[in-house]
Parts: C-alpha cells; structure tokens; sequence
C-alpha cells in the first residue's frame, strides 16, 4: 500500500530557510522523508500555513491524503502571532476532515489549542537534548500510539513551552518531570489527533544543529558551563549520526529508545499503521 501524507510546515520561511541551508532539506521535507521511510514508501505534500497564502497543491483537498503530520516550530503560540493563528485555523480544518492526524512538539500544541486547550510557556524551564523518564499513563500503556514503549523511556526533545491544558475531549497518554502532556490524544470536530511533546522524526545531528542555534541561551539557562562545553555536547551529537559508539552513548546517558532509530521513531511507526487501517477501510468500503 502506497501512502499520500500532507506535511504542515510549523517553521516560518525565515526559521526553515537555515535550516535548509544547514541541513540541507527544511524540517517539513525531513518529517515526509521519514514519514515515508517509516511507511516503506508513498509520497508526501508539503503546506506552509506560516506564510500568508499558504495552501494546500493546486487541486488537492484534505480528504486525498491518508495521514497529515505538523512538525516542529520556533514560534510561541502564546503570542498569537498571524503565522500561529493560521496554523491553527488549518489544524481545524484537518480535524473536521477526519483524517490521521499527528504532530510533534508544536504539532501537539496547535493540534491542542485547534481544539480548546492552552499551551504556555513552561514554568518549569526548556526542556532540550532528551526529554528523560517519559512514563505512559494507564491509558497511554494500552494506546496504539505508544505500542512498543516500556514503562518509561527518553525521547529527543526541545522545547520552551507546554500544553498547559488539553481540550475537553483528550486522554493524556504519558508524563514526564518536565512536562506533564508529553503524549495525548485529541478528538474534536469528528476527527483524532495523535500527539507528542518530543520528536520521535529527529536524528541526533538535528539536535545539534538546534543547540548550536541556542548555545547562548542554553549558557545562559545553566545546560552548559561555556560554549565551548556547548559545541563539544553537539560534536558528540552529530558523530552519533555516523555511529553509535558506546563511549558518546555512556557520557550522553542515551539508551536503545534514542540511539536505535526503530524504537526512537516507535510513535510515528505507530501513526503510519494507523493511517494503513484507515486506508484499508476506505478501500475495502
């Protein structure tokens, strides 16, 4: 079975244009690559609801795509900024669509607000590198989305603000220390949303490249002593890329769950055999 995925781009063009000339692809093209590899193929869209007059591919509806995903972000939603505003607006319209809905990070969080709840800027502090000892809750232990996960696990992260408050129709499938929704899941207007707070899409040198971004405020927050303590952490992070030596993974305190890309992409394997039955169901109507 060959999949379409639609790819909302949470970065505005400035924030996904470094990343591009950094990396080499923007995040949202990432995110459809994995989506795709997860999947074993199929293709993917990519909408940027950031930029004003951002749509969906000449002729293409929501209704043609088997699963829509929302990466990461550097904006706030809390501001209220036009290029969060209509991101939310799209996120109501995917809902409504009823089509498999997932999101990572900021993904969650305009997935959350699209559907009443309330994100804010974390009380506890940024949370970045890895989010540690995310532990499912009673209904995330038995939840599709985080089949294949133990008791509790670490998972890349980075992120200054939380959803503060999930929408009326939620279950709250994991927590951690830092951030209490680190996976719900969201049902609003006929359609589900699956969601976490951390990025199971990110390979290491993509965290690197977060952290060489924010050096100075992750000196400034106490992560580091120095930028040059900063730049070694994210050396350590791109050779990871390369091979998993165990001296990095020792010092890193990383395990399977994050070094491993199977168990690391365990929730967006999950989400890609939901999209699979939803599509099998479609056909076989």
């Amino acid at each position: 079975m060959s999949l379409r995925f639609l790819v909302m781009e949470g970065s505005p063009a400035p924030a996904r244009e470094r990343y591009r000339e950094a990396l080499g692809r923007t995040p949202a093209q990432h995110y459809g690559d994995v989506l795709v590899q997860v999947a074993g193929g199929g293709s993917f869209d990519i909408v940027c609801p950031a930029d004003p007059g951002g749509k969906l591919p000449e002729g293409a509806i929501l209704a043609d795509y088997d699963g829509v995903a929302i990466t990461g972000s550097p904006l706030h939603i809390w501001k209220r900024e036009p290029e969060s505003i209509r991101q939310i607006e799209l996120a109501r319209e995917v809902f409504r669509s009823g089509v498999p809905f997932f999101g990572s990070c900021w993904g969650l969080q305009v997935a959350a607000v699209a559907a009443g709840g309330h994100v804010q800027k974390n009380p506890r502090g940024r949370e970045f590198g890895y989010a540690r000892r995310i532990a499912p809750t009673v209904d995330g232990a038995r939840h599709a989305l985080l089949a294949g996960r133990p008791a509790l696990f670490d998972a890349p992260c980075s992120h200054l603000d939380e959803v503060a408050a999930l929408p009326a129709d939620s279950t709250l499938l994991a927590s951690n220390a830092v951030s209490r929704v680190q996976a719900a899941e969201i049902r609003y207007q006929g359609g589900t949303f699956w969601g976490v707070q951390y990025h199971p899409e990110y390979v290491h040198s993509v965290l690197a490249y977060i952290l060489d971004q924010r050096a100075g405020d992750l000196v400034s927050e106490g992560f580091f002593v120095d930028k040059a303590q900063s730049s070694a952490y994210s050396a350590d992070l791109v050779a990871l890329d390369a091979e998993p030596r165990r001296d990095i993974c020792w010092r890193l305190g990383l395990n399977a769950d994050v070094v491993d890309p199977i168990q690391r992409r365990t929730e967006i394997a999950n989400f890609v055999a939901w999209c699979k039955a939803e599509a099998s169901q479609s056909d076989a109507a």
